[in-house]
Parts: C-alpha cells; sequence; structure tokens
C-alpha cells in the first residue's frame, strides 16, 4: 500500500472505501511451533477477517538479532505496511523483543502502550504493569509490539489496532499518515 493505496470492499455511501493493508506477523518464542503458537494464529485470523492481507508469518527464538533480522526485513520490504510481533514483552531475562524492536524505529507511537495497559488493567488487573507493550513506525511501517497471550493478542487487535489500521475510523486513523510518514 505504500505508495498509493487501492481501497478494497464496499462501505456506505458516506463511509470511505476499506483499504486492505499487506501485514506481517512474528511470533517470538523459545518454546513454541507452528502448531502450538496460537496468538500468532489468533492475528492473522483476526487481520484476515478485517480484510487486511497477511503478507508473511514467522516464528524466532526469543533473540534480539533473530527478532531485529525479522523485523528489519518487513520494514525494508516496500509491499508491507504493518508488523505485528507477539511474544517477549515480558520482564523475565528472555523477554527482550522491546529491545530487539525499539531501536529499530524512526518514532515510537507511546500512546500505543499506555492504551494497552490500561485496557489490559480492566481486564488482569494490576498484572497489567508487567507489559512493555508497544509501537513506532519505521520507514513509513508501523510494527505494534504485543504480548504473547491469545487473550492480550486479542484486546490489543480488537479495542486498538484494528481500529488503527482501519482508514474509516474517525477523526483519525494510522492509514491516512501513510502517505505522510517519510516526509521530510
Amino acid at each position: 500500500m505504500r505508495s498509493s493505496p487501492t481501497p478494497t470492499g464496499t462501505a456506505s455511501n458516506d463511509a470511505a472505501a476499506f483499504i486492505a493493508l499487506n501485514i506481517a506477523v512474528l511470533t517470538v518464542s523459545d518454546s513454541r511451533g507452528e502448531a502450538e503458537d496460537v496468538s500468532g494464529k489468533r492475528l492473522v485470523e483476526a487481520l484476515t477477517a478485517a480484510g487486511h492481507h497477511c503478507a508473511e508469518k514467522a516464528i524466532v527464538r526469543d533473540d534480539p538479532y533473530q527478532i531485529r533480522a525479522a523485523v528489519s526485513r518487513w520494514i525494508a520490504a516496500d509491499d508491507v505496511d504493518a508488523v505485528l510481533t507477539t511474544g517477549g514483552t515480558g520482564i523475565t531475562g528472555r523477554d527482550g523483543t522491546p529491545e530487539a524492536v525499539e531501536p529499530l524505529l524512526d518514532k515510537v507511537i507511546d500512546g500505543f502502550g499506555e492504551l494497552f495497559r490500561m485496557l489490559s488493567y480492566e481486564e488482569i488487573g494490576t498484572s497489567s504493569l508487567q507489559s512493555r507493550a508497544l509501537a513506532g513506525v519505521a520507514n513509513a511501517t508501523f510494527v505494534f509490539v504485543l504480548p504473547g497471550s491469545s487473550g492480550a493478542c486479542r484486546l490489543a487487535w480488537d479495542k486498538l489496532v484494528s481500529h488503527q489500521l482501519d482508514n474509516r475510523t474517525r477523526p483519525c486513523n494510522l492509514v491516512m499518515l501513510i502517505p505522510r510518514l517519510n516526509e521530510s
């Protein structure tokens, strides 16, 4: 979508047509393979149900270099508009997704992590303080770093990400900013 958005689907007369994005999904886990990857599958199902395209799905170990390699490749790709990562956002010694991804970002979207933790608090209480979910933009690609639980992925997608990656969300959304992200 980067250079020229192509509307797909239908909308009512007073609404813009939906713009489908190409979204890559990365699961970060030392213990899950494709068969056990509930969160990654959940994100792919949710984004395709919304009308977006899954550009690619991958699983890497919780290793900063593997995480950066996958995310960097998608950030550099002209045909990927957004990246969703799941896993590695906790506070244990092996949780390093935020540290791996944040240096790649041109800008951090601070409000995402703040809103995610607020919404998460409503569901799981004070345990939400352990989440280091974050979002940002790099090379005109939106990157969302989500916790590994399927419940957290559902919450992030349903309450935040799906709305901001929908060009029909008003008063504003992230999709409408894509043409301007690489402005000088």
